[in-house]
């Protein structure tokens, strides 16, 4: 199996409002539900071809010095939308984004 670069699966970070929710599930303590979810979620951008398996690596090699284990990795690929700028009709691109677990007590704090 070819080795790729974890900067290659990984795009970015995926930011958006579910997103940060979901990223704060683990601090939050606003009903019974919610407090049994204990361990932290987060949203990347990654290559259309990449596994799940080359996506764990990946983020385990690019945050490797806060030390992060990834217990789960779930990937959702969006279709293409038809849109219309100017008149002409066009399609926005298609992306995979990934929702990576991460082990209880780990989390990964970046400035947004």
């Amino acid at each position: 199996m070819l080795k790729r670069n974890p900067y290659n699966v990984i795009k970015s970070r995926y930011v958006t409002e579910k997103a940060r929710v979901l990223e704060g599930l683990h601090t939050s303590n606003s009903n019974a539900c919610v407090k049994k979810c204990n361990t932290p979620k987060y949203v990347f951008l990654v290559d259309k071809s990449a596994t799940k398996q080359e996506i764990a690596r990946a983020v385990e090699a690019i945050y490797a010095d806060k030390k992060i284990k990834v217990i789960g990795v779930n990937t959702i690929t969006n279709k293409p939308k038809a849109r219309t700028v100017r008149g002409r009709k066009g399609m926005k691109p298609s992306f995979k984004k990934a929702i990576v677990t991460l082990q209880a007590g780990d989390v990964i704090e970046d400035k947004v």
